[in-house]
């Protein structure tokens, strides 16, 4: 490969990281808010490697193997015409939640207003398992993700978690019961109230709380699609 086209590659490449961490969001479907600065910083010092090494003269550069070497650009316009999307129902459905701690109950503020409180669908769950006082008892929710569909006809809505990136990611859900299930992969705000568990103690396996639901809303994708 000749210099120039690893200069070009180089350009190339830090173009595709300052489009998608500078000038839109796309960046979020791969990675947390807070990584912003490093992807803009990365980019910017691809893009000045390259265009630096376009205008530096190299002897012995014989330009073998352009053909090739420009086979290393697809990726480059995969990210800028076909950028991937958010994870979805096919990786929920395939994720196991890692065991989480159990949550101080006192950490829970206490659920303000008489009608619907939008509420993340981690903390639900977190409420659902941990909160001693039963919070959620009788109260209205609002949830806000996508569906995955269960068994039965029911439905989960539900939000992926990460810690830094898309690749540690993992489902948190919610099954919802009263409702039709929306089409696969549609966002939504669900409305309804939380059916307490009747088991004493924790089964075996992995279980969801339970959201018996009001009322349904179908909305777009948020730009932030991760918990």
């Amino acid at each position: 490969m000749s210099r120039v086209t690893q200069s070009l590659v180089l350009a190339l490449l830090g173009g595709a990281v300052l489009w998608i961490s500078g000038f839109s969001t796309s960046y979020l479907n791969y990675v947390k808010p807070g990584f912003r600065p490093f992807l803009v910083g990365a980019g910017i010092v691809l893009v000045v490697l390259g265009v630096a090494g376009l205008f530096t003269r190299r002897k012995h550069d014989h330009g073998h193997g352009h053909g090739v070497a420009w086979l290393l650009c697809l990726p480059v316009f995969a990210i800028l015409l076909v950028a991937p999307p958010a994870l979805g129902s096919f990786a929920a459905a395939r994720s196991q939640a890692p065991a989480l701690p159990r949550q101080d109950p006192g950490s829970f503020a206490p659920l303000a207003g008489g009608g619907p409180v939008d509420m993340p669908v981690g903390e639900f769950i977190g409420r659902a398992w941990d909160d001693d006082r039963k919070s959620l008892t009788g109260r209205v929710v609002r949830l806000t993700g996508f569906v995955v569909p269960a068994r039965r006809g029911e439905w989960y809505v539900t939000r992926m978690q990460i810690a830094c990136c898309a690749a540690d990611a993992f489902a948190l859900k919610v099954l919802v019961r009263g409702l039709k299930a929306p089409p696969r992969d549609s966002w939504v705000e669900v409305t309804g109230t939380w059916v307490p568990h009747t088991f004493g103690r924790m089964p075996n396996g992995l279980v969801y709380p339970e959201l018996a639901g009001t009322g349904l809303a179908r909305v777009p994708a948020p730009a932030e699609p991760y918990e």
